[in-house]
């Protein structure tokens, strides 16, 4: 308590000449600066104690049945923290030490006691407490920052192993607090390529970093995270990384950016479909007349006429493949399990899956998860992904993974294969219209399939590496209940 500059002391001892003498000490030296109160017992003292009005405690180590060590520890019991000095025999060095153990902020010898002495304790003991109680304070609120921050905290050592982290990195990594510990920064990088750039970025004078990755977490699912990162402590070379998680915001501007694609490819679409279309029914009505007027018999007139109208009906198909990818119809939308969906979807290709001697390993999480869905469309989707799958593979040596799980209100399934896997730089053109690897096919299926879970409110990714197989990755909200 401070009044007017003044400091509240309360003095604890049994022996009012003591009192008067410490008084006339501090009068002496700081007149007026403290204000000093006394209890002879041990009683009086915990009831002073209890009103929590005194800057500093002066404690004599015997008072009567009591010690001032039973004071320290009435102290400790309140969890009340206040700078406290005991006054000891002379040398009572035990005693010095277990007092400050119980928590004493300082001793005094009385015997040796003097003004000077006597007031240059009392200033560094209220220093000192008022130091060590902001540095508390402040560590409290960083605390509380670094625990209820829903950015992702991590803090690794000079050989990037992570030392600590925050709930909310724990949560969105998936790991528990020991396993994450066991864990290098690196790990945690979904692109190796990225790795070395980061690390050798940290490592450089300025030693900050703050750019976009790809993070996985504990379940393997892809996280998009912004990550300011920078030297902390230049002796033990800690690293603080603060990470905003972007995923969800990344989805949204993906997903944009389709819906925009579609929309202009659409209209490409509807346009060809107008301005192709037209020429090709005037060709095909040609073709169909000079058939029809049988000119002279030459095999090779025949020949062409059938040409010109087998490939006018191909890319009049092409055509109408195109709008039907980038269009979608009326949905019928009804609650069905992503389960049974998934099922059905692996019935309908077991001819080919039986044909090719392929594997299956299906691992789908209980209970059934429900979501809207048209349920011929999200087939017809699943389906383009797994036949991808199975012309992927090689016949006789094919396993195809099928895995459905849930997370809060998402239920996901993950379609992946053992197959010759796509490079990186045809990753990105995926799911366009017209792209495709294959000898034979139109490249619009996955189109079609990205179309329909779009549509279903859905997201869809793919991960792939030449060699080892792809992996796609799609989630449904699930249907609200109750």
């Amino acid at each position: 308590m401070v009044t007017n500059g003044k400091k509240y002391i309360l003095m604890i001892d049994d022996d009012e000449d003591d009192f008067f003498l410490v008084n006339a000490l501090l009068q002496d030296i700081s007149p007026d600066q403290y204000i000093l109160k006394w209890v002879s017992s041990y009683k009086e003292a915990l009831a002073a104690i209890e009103t929590r009005t005194h800057d500093l405690y002066l404690v004599d180590y015997r008072l009567g049945a009591h010690t001032g060590i039973d004071v320290l520890h009435h102290f400790r019991n309140l969890g009340y923290k206040a700078p406290v000095i005991l006054f000891t025999g002379k040398g009572d060095y035990l005693i010095d030490k277990e007092a400050m153990l119980a928590g004493a902020s300082d001793y005094l010898v009385k015997s040796e006691i003097n003004a000077a002495l006597l007031e240059r304790a009392i200033r560094y003991t209220l220093d000192k407490f008022g130091h060590l109680n902001a540095i508390e304070k402040s560590e409290k609120r960083y605390f509380s920052i670094f625990e209820k921050s829903n950015d992702l905290i991590l803090l690794a050592d000079c050989e990037h192993k992570i030392v600590a982290a925050n709930p909310a990195a724990l949560q969105v990594l998936g790991y528990e607090e020991t396993e994450l510990y066991s864990r290098h920064l690196p790990n945690l990088f979904a692109e190796e390529g990225t790795i070395q750039a980061f690390l050798d970025q940290l490592c450089t004078e300025n030693g900050v970093v703050q750019q976009e990755y790809v993070f996985r977490n504990q379940a393997g699912q892809l996280l998009d995270v912004m990550i300011n990162a920078s030297l902390l402590d230049e002796k033990k070379q800690l690293y603080l990384c603060i990470i905003q998680n972007i995923t969800e915001r990344k989805r949204k501007e993906r997903e944009k950016q389709q819906q925009e694609k579609f929309a202009i490819t659409g209209r490409i679409a509807r346009l060809i479909a107008h301005e192709v279309r037209n020429p090709l029914t005037n060709i095909l009505l040609a073709v169909s007349q000079l058939k029809a007027d049988q000119v002279e018999e030459n095999a090779d007139i025949q020949l062409y006429l059938d040409i010109m109208e087998r490939n006018c009906h191909r890319i009049n198909q092409l055509v109408t493949e195109l709008l039907q990818s980038t269009r979608m119809s009326e949905l019928n939308m009804q609650p069905q399990g992503l389960n049974s969906l998934a099922e059905k979807a692996l019935q309908q290709a077991a001819d080919r899956l039986q044909l090719h001697n392929m594997r299956v390993d299906k691992t789908l999480q209980t209970p059934d998860q429900l979501m809207m869905a048209d349920e011929d469309k999200i087939l017809i989707a699943l389906l383009n992904i797994i036949i991808n799958g199975i012309e992927a593979m090689k016949a006789g040596e094919g396993i195809l993974s099928v895995y459905t799980y849930h997370e809060q209100d998402k239920t996901y399934i993950r379609i992946s294969d053992n197959g010759s896997g796509i490079p990186k730089e045809n990753l990105v053109k995926l799911f366009e219209p017209f792209f495709t690897s294959k000898t034979k096919g139109t490249g619009l299926g996955l189109t079609a399939t990205q179309n329909i879970i779009l549509h279903h409110k859905g997201t869809i990714q793919v991960e792939s590496m030449p060699g080892t197989g792809t992996s796609f990755l799609i989630g449904f909200p699930v249907v609200q209940t109750g």
